[in-house]
């Protein structure tokens, strides 16, 4: 792991095998916000996700520093009042608050419900894919990012901070920017494990 100074990658003609596998979670970045050029960039190569009867489901929000800060209030109070036993709730509200400080660039993705159960299942993966093309073309860009999926933004205050509707699930906090570190890669299972080939 290398910590301090800015990591910058050139990924430019990347193909899709090497994206895939040399994306990684990234937590520590510096303090440059992602353009918004490329951040509508990125949020365009969302809506390329597949999705059935194309009702382009998926929801994404920037949060502005005013958002933000709504959003860090109602993690921390939500914190205190959930501290465990012992636990200082002011230092439970301070760390989940700092915990949305971590990149300079957050964005929701949430994905509309239409109340029919079989439907409703469809968009929310085909949201799941699009939040997940945001992560990967930020990494062509030399970008870093992961995916949280944290406690407030199931809380009526956490959804009201960042402008969710009632007819939005909430799917995923993404976090981007430029990192400070590079992550070695997790080990992972063998095809073996997880797939099989079926008669």
């Amino acid at each position: 792991m290398v910590v301090g100074s800015t990591i910058t990658t050139n990924l430019a003609g990347m193909d899709a095998e090497e994206a895939i596998r040399s994306r990684r979670t990234v937590k520590a970045f510096d303090r440059r916000p992602v353009g918004r050029e490329t951040l509508q960039e990125l949020l365009e190569l969302a809506r390329w996700a597949p999705n059935h009867n194309l009702t382009n489901p998926w929801r994404f929000r920037v949060l502005g520093p005013q958002a933000l800060e709504r959003l860090k209030q109602a993690a921390g109070v939500l914190a205190a009042d959930t501290a465990p036993a012992g636990a200082d709730p002011v230092e439970c509200a301070r760390v989940a608050a700092a915990k949305l400080d971590r990149a300079p660039t957050l964005v929701v993705c949430s994905v509309h419900q239409t109340g029919d159960d079989v439907q409703d299942e469809e968009d929310l993966h085909a949201a799941g894919v699009a939040a997940y093309i945001v992560l990967l073309g930020a990494h062509t860009r030399g970008l870093a990012g992961y995916w949280r999926t944290p406690g407030v933004l199931r809380t009526d205050a956490g959804r009201s901070a960042v402008g969710l509707e009632p007819d939005e699930r909430f799917v995923g906090l993404l976090y981007l920017g430029h990192a400070v570190q590079a992550a070695d890669p997790p080990a992972r299972e063998p095809v073996e494990r997880y797939a099989e080939f079926l008669d």
